[in-house]
């Protein structure tokens, strides 16, 4: 199975694109994911058999876009989210941002 950057058309073995997943934002639901191949970043959201692509609007995540991807899973923990499909896992931690 190979995954799609949706900017670029560049295609990713699973564990190379969760590889590239940088922050979970808890509070949106969403992680943070940049292309290695042209850098574009999206933020995208991790479903049962699929990815959701979309935008942050009015404090909510609007998922626009879908890529299945049968057999993902995801458990969401207090400051990360496990993402698992098949035998491979991979967890992306959320960023603690330090106050102003």
């Amino acid at each position: 199975m190979l995954i799609p950057c949706l900017a670029c058309g560049s295609r990713f073995l699973p564990d190379d694109y969760f590889g590239a997943c940088s922050d979970y934002n808890r509070g949106l639901d969403l992680v943070s994911w940049t292309c290695p191949d042209c850098g574009n970043r999206d933020d995208l959201r991790v479903l049962p058999g699929e990815l959701g692509f979309g935008y942050p609007y009015r404090g909510r995540f609007d998922v626009l876009d879908r890529v299945r991807v049968p057999g993902l899973r995801r458990q969401r923990g207090e400051l990360r989210l496990d993402i698992s499909l098949d035998s491979a896992s991979w967890r992306v931690l959320t960023r603690v941002r330090q106050p102003a």
